[in-house]
């Protein structure tokens, strides 16, 4: 995976040195954001959600093209995320492939396909979080 901004070898670095502390919520949204759009997701965002919700910190939002795209997506930020030594602690609608959400517990990762996506319509509904872009995500 190219690291435009470098920061999963940051998120490496610390884990094994034991500061798992010192590596933030917002780094590893980032992580999660890169590998999706490695995977060519489309829309790519960030929702910091901290300030009007305690469900999480970070939402990353992006699209899929398929059932197969999106299935995709999210097999690597699994196997990403759960390599820098994050748990998952549970994932809805693999079956289904049509939205799959992955609970990191400070992040939760939605990945959806287009229609969904256009429905549910998480950015309005989640409108007071201020999006990040990934250089900001840090």
């Amino acid at each position: 995976m190219q690291m435009e901004y470098g920061k999963v070898e940051e998120v490496e670095i610390a884990r094994r040195k034991g500061n798992e502390g010192l590596v933030e919520s917002a780094q590893l949204a980032r992580v999660a954001a890169l590998t999706a759009d490695d995977k060519k997701a489309k829309d790519v965002r960030i929702l910091d959600i901290r300030s009007i919700s305690s469900v999480a910190d970070y939402f990353v939002i992006c699209t899929g093209t398929s059932t197969t795209h999106v299935r995709a997506i999210v097999d690597n930020i699994e196997e990403q995320l759960s390599g820098l030594g994050l748990s998952l602690h549970h994932m809805e609608g693999y079956q289904n492939g049509r939205w799959i959400l992955l609970d990191f517990n400070d992040i939760v990762v939605h990945v959806m396909q287009p229609a969904e996506r256009e429905f549910y319509n998480l950015e309005r509904l989640w409108g007071d979080a201020p999006e990040l872009k990934f250089s900001q995500a840090v």
